[in-house]
């Protein structure tokens, strides 16, 4: 997104800083990891950031900003940063203050390099192999504070030209990082602007993750304009899912110059999917994007409608936020298992040629409501696309769904795959997911699975 703030003087100036050494790698259970496309903190607990962006680099001077972030219930803060490139350098000091200020408000931090914005079309824009230096310069804030801090390498570090190396560039950066020891969970921010509507990302997530020597880093998908309707969120998202590959909302609006983004159709789809996000932001913008700040003039007691929507609204930050664990904020839970536990026994013959299974699980369930997947696995043959049917006994509905094309009649539900995940291996599995209401019992049903 182009999203400007209003700033005194923008400097172009050469780091000349010394390198410190982040000291030998640490494994990544001392800090955030992630198994299973999710991502877990040190206490083995799943953390799903519900937070905003802060445009700390701009406004140093704002730092009551953190309290009053989490006096409003979020979990997480995403710090706008600057190598010294294009905007003053943050120097090792500030980086170490923003950190205390994180976690004396028991914030998780996720540190960004904004100079990197719009590489190849933006004048002055970085390279992530600049920003790698820059992450460099300031190590010695970063070691010890995996538990706290995620690094986010470069904000939207491609524009609309020249995005084509992305996946190498972001590759390599991950490989250096971890070469120099870093041992914190990465994140990385997709190009065209972070809104990767040419699915560069998308279409290159697992080879990069695969080049984390730690498999720990997450993806960063920007929701703007491109994301105006519920099809095409719950599509983009849903396939970092199905692909178990960690991906979070990095900045979204609820208006924009681009297009009008379908606010309700992230939060509500991320609160059903167990995804994070963090909103655009917190106060300060300017260039034209005003609209966009949460509060006037950085004061909590006057949010806008924007930051109203986000903080109180449904799905929004108060009503679904958890504070970490490694603050205390939740009872420390089992460890996620390395295979997911069968909600029903396995058949005792696989089926026949060409045909499949499916498998139902309640994924979480509330007061009128629950959250289900169905998982197919092809028989011994490829297959070319799947139907699963299931009868509801206790009065459920299906409300919303995702990865398949989902109907009703009565209590019988029909789900058929979409397109990219009919065609699977001989053996090969994939998953969709629903959202449904109850008003008593939810049991699980039996299902059906036909072949194509």
């Amino acid at each position: 997104m182009r999203k400007r703030l209003s700033v005194a003087g923008v400097a172009l100036l050469t780091v000349l800083a010394a390198v410190f050494a982040f000291g030998p790698p640490a494994h990544a259970a001392a800090g955030f990891s992630v198994a299973d496309g999710k991502l877990y903190d040190a206490n083995g607990n799943e953390f799903v950031m519900r937070g905003v962006n802060h445009a700390h680099t701009w406004y140093q001077h704002q730092t009551s900003s953190f309290a009053n972030i989490k006096a409003l219930g979020a979990n997480t803060v995403r710090v706008v940063l600057a190598s010294g490139d294009r905007w003053a350098k943050n120097d090792t000091a500030d980086v170490a203050n923003v950190i205390s200020l994180c976690r004396a408000n028991k914030l998780i931090c996720v540190l960004e390099v904004h100079d990197t914005t719009g590489y190849g079309e933006q004048s002055g824009a970085i390279t992530l192999d600049r920003a790698v230096d820059y992450w460099l310069s300031i190590a010695s804030a970063l070691a010890g504070q995996e538990k706290y801090v995620i690094v986010n390498i470069g904000n939207e570090p491609y524009g609309n030209q020249g995005y084509g190396t992305w996946a190498t560039d972001s590759a390599n950066a991950i490989k250096r990082l971890r070469t120099a020891g870093l041992a914190h969970t990465i994140m990385v921010d997709a190009p065209n602007w972070g809104q990767d509507w040419s699915f560069t990302m998308r279409d290159n997530a697992a080879s990069v993750f695969a080049a984390d020597p730690q498999k720990n880093t997450v993806f960063s998908i920007h929701m703007y304009g491109v994301f105006d309707t519920a099809a095409e969120i719950s599509d983009y998202l849903g396939r970092f899912r199905t692909a178990k590959l960690p991906i979070v909302v990095g900045e979204f609006g609820f208006d924009h110059s681009d297009g009008n983004p379908d606010e309700d159709t992230i939060l509500s789809y991320t609160q059903a999917n167990g995804i994070g996000y963090l909103g655009w932001s917190w106060s300060g913008n300017g260039g034209g994007v005003e609209y966009l700040d949460m509060t006037t003039n950085f004061n909590p007691a006057a949010l806008t409608t924007w930051g109203q929507r986000i903080f109180n609204g449904a799905d929004g930050i108060k009503a679904t936020a958890r504070e970490a664990s490694v603050y205390g904020g939740v009872t420390p839970t089992t460890p996620p298992p390395t295979t997911a536990p069968p909600t029903m026994p396995p058949p005792t013959t696989p089926p026949p040629n060409g045909g499949c299974t499916a498998t139902y699980t309640i994924v979480n369930q509330w007061q009128g409501g629950f959250q289900g997947e169905v998982r197919v696995t092809a028989g011994s043959a490829a297959i070319n696309g799947w139907t699963t049917r299931w009868t509801f006994a206790n009065g459920q509905s299906v409300s919303q769904s995702w990865n398949a094309t989902v109907t009703s009649s009565g209590s019988s539900v029909t789900a058929t795959n979409v397109g990219y995940n009919g065609r699977l291996g001989a053996g090969a599995s994939t998953s969709f997911g629903f959202v449904g209401s109850t008003g008593g019992t939810t049991a699980v049903p039996a299902v059906t699975c036909t072949a194509s």
